[in-house]
């Protein structure tokens, strides 16, 4: 591992002005991917800035009903806080299905949000890869791909964007609120993430001298279901193939609100906009879940060895949707 400088911030103004001083320096939160990337050499920041100990570590209740989230708290106390598990069911079960319990007892929720790929391209610095060296190619389009995008990629990178937590938050219309140089801003999480075109080293629209301070989950209307459900090579410890955030309101056995979120299919979670546009209206039933989902894929590009993702994906939607029709009549 390259050697490297570590401060501990004191405020998020610290935090701020130690990233403008080295635009070489990193944010170390529970560091279960930065450090892991530091030791492989795929990530060589010159100083780390240690903001463990910065008060962002609260979970509260918003006057508009929805939830605030500080950036410091666990992934594991996130996941079982009570109005998660009672509220936001599709969130809790998100953080569960990723990592290990040690893993999720580390992570904080604002470093989680910003997971690099886990391609092998990327992770192995002795192999070409354009996000991290750009223009040295991307040799995952004509090799190891199985678990890569299908959705939003390039001829530049076909990675995908590891988090669980992040596909959920993304079909609950987060906002994340974010603290810079210049002040605050508050970023749509479906702004948050961009595909990678032709600059897929950057992953965000966060600027390197900037800092998230907590995410602002909505409340859910009532009367709507939520539910993840994730598809991986084994049961514990893995990377989704594809996974499905939904969110579901029906009424008078119609669909008047759908949200759909993927993840283990592009670049960053991606929001099945065109899915959600169709169902609205029509009946809640599997054959209506199956063509709105199909009409989302007619823009998917697999590569050699994924394109069985594709009816995964099909499947994995329809059943969630199915699942959350009975969970809404029985209620």
């Amino acid at each position: 591992m390259k050697t490297f400088d570590y401060d501990v911030a004191t405020d998020v103004d610290d935090a701020i002005a130690r990233l403008v001083a080295d635009p070489s320096a990193s944010l170390l939160g529970g560091g279960t991917n930065l450090v892991d990337l530091m030791k492989l050499g795929s990530a060589q920041p010159t100083s780390l800035i240690d903001v463990t100990r910065l008060p962002l570590g609260e979970i509260t209740i918003a006057a508009d009903g929805g939830l605030r989230v500080g950036a410091a708290v666990t992934n594991s106390d996130l996941a079982v806080h009570p109005v998660v598990r009672s509220r936001y069911p599709v969130l809790s079960r998100a953080i569960l299905s990723g990592a290990s319990g040690q893993l999720r007892n580390m992570a904080t929720t604002g470093g989680n949000l910003f997971q690099r790929t886990r391609c092998v391209y990327f992770m192995d610095s002795s192999k070409p890869c354009n996000k991290r060296e750009p223009g040295s190619g991307c040799p995952a389009i004509e090799g190891e791909h199985r678990n890569l995008a299908i959705l939003g990629a390039s001829e530049h990178c076909v990675a995908t964007h590891p988090s669980d937590m992040a596909v959920a938050l993304t079909a609950l219309d987060t906002v994340v609120d974010v603290a810079g140089p210049h002040g605050t801003r508050r970023v749509p999480i479906a702004e948050l993430y961009r595909l990678p075109g032709d600059a897929p080293q950057t992953d965000t629209t966060i600027e390197h001298d900037e800092i998230v301070t907590g995410l602002e989950i909505p409340e859910l209307p009532a009367g709507t279901v939520s539910l993840y459900r994730k598809v991986r090579d084994r049961a514990s410890y893995a990377f989704a193939l594809a996974s499905v955030a939904a969110v579901l309101r029906v009424e008078d056995g119609q669909v008047t609100e759908a949200r759909i979120a993927l993840g283990g299919v592009a670049h960053k979670p991606w929001r099945a906009y065109t899915a959600e546009g169709d169902l609205l209206g029509r009946a809640a039933k599997p054959e209506v879940f199956r063509e709105a989902i199909d009409l989302e894929l007619k823009a998917a590009k697999p590569l050699r060895d994924n394109t069985f993702k594709i009816p995964l994906v099909r499947g994995l939607v329809t059943e969630a949707l199915t699942e959350l029709t009975r969970r809404e009549s029985s209620e």
